[in-house]
């Protein structure tokens, strides 16, 4: 018995119970936490737009003049949806987080369990610091990159404006928030492995050369065709993997350690 989880074995409908009350769990927050997002889904929106209009002034262009726009009656509808959404998941993941693990604990041994819950804190803070990156730096210098692009009428040209629409602009930084998220998660990733001796330091030392083209591969992948970005989400998951290496040695010196630990109180009996 550790706090309310109990460790025994359990039969398959039970555990498919379990399964079923953490998903309601789950659910029940999402949904909960939906609500009150989609109430507040414009001044949402607005609080991701913040980040065009510094976009806007790095440009020096009028900041009176910068506008988003939509071309179907629904479209801001659903885009105050997927607004919604995606804070409803930001809010609820800590509830759905600890559901996961009170499912998943129960057939983890004590220690195991003590070693997975930093992780399980860990992972939130670093899909926060990804998405605070890339609110605070990428998308402005994304959007600051587009906009350049501007063409103005002089000497008998055209005007080339950018107008972005709602939809798409919500689209981008999503997928860069989503993108920086998960690349994020690297450390969190190779350490689990390495703890349960799937994954060694030297061998992500050996790979570091493949590492380095996936990294500009899924970058490419991912972002907006534009090499800031690209090179923007490739930089931070090179040096995430470095530090995925220096982890994962760390745990390996720490289970040498215990090893030698062991075999010391194994001779001493002896």
């Amino acid at each position: 018995m550790s706090g309310d989880i109990e460790d025994k074995p359990q039969p398959l409908v039970e555990h498919l119970m379990e399964l079923r009350t953490r998903l309601i769990w789950s659910l029940v927050a999402f949904f909960a936490a939906f609500v009150v997002c989609f109430g507040f889904a414009k001044h949402l929106f607005n609080f991701l737009v913040i980040p065009y209009k510094w976009a806007v002034t790095w440009a020096g262009l009028d900041l009176s003049k910068a506008e988003l726009i939509y071309t179907a009656p629904q479209e801001f509808f659903f885009t105050q949806v997927k607004v919604a959404m995606f804070g409803a998941i930001v809010i609820a993941f800590p509830v759905i987080a600890s559901q996961l693990y009170k499912f998943v604990a129960p057939g983890l041994y004590r220690n195991e369990r003590a070693a997975f819950l930093p992780f399980l804190i860990a992972s939130p803070i670093l899909f926060l610091i990804g998405a605070a990156l890339v609110y605070f730096f990428f998308t402005p210098m994304v959007m600051w990159f587009f906009l350049a692009m501007q063409q103005l009428p002089e000497e008998g040209e055209v005007a080339i404006s950018l107008m972005p629409k709602v939809s798409e602009y919500l689209s981008l930084i999503m997928t860069l928030v989503l993108s920086f998220g998960l690349v994020f998660q690297l450390p969190v990733v190779t350490t689990l492995l390495a703890r349960v001796g799937l994954l060694t330091s030297q061998t992500l030392k050996d790979k570091r050369k493949f590492a380095i083209v996936i990294a500009f591969v899924v970058a490419a992948v991912l972002t907006p065709p534009d090499p800031l970005s690209q090179i923007g989400l490739a930089l931070p998951a090179i040096i995430l993997y470095e530090i995925s290496i220096y982890l994962a040695r760390l745990v390996e010196k720490k289970r040498e350690a215990e090893n030698a630990g062991r075999e010391l109180e194994a001779s001493e009996d002896a």
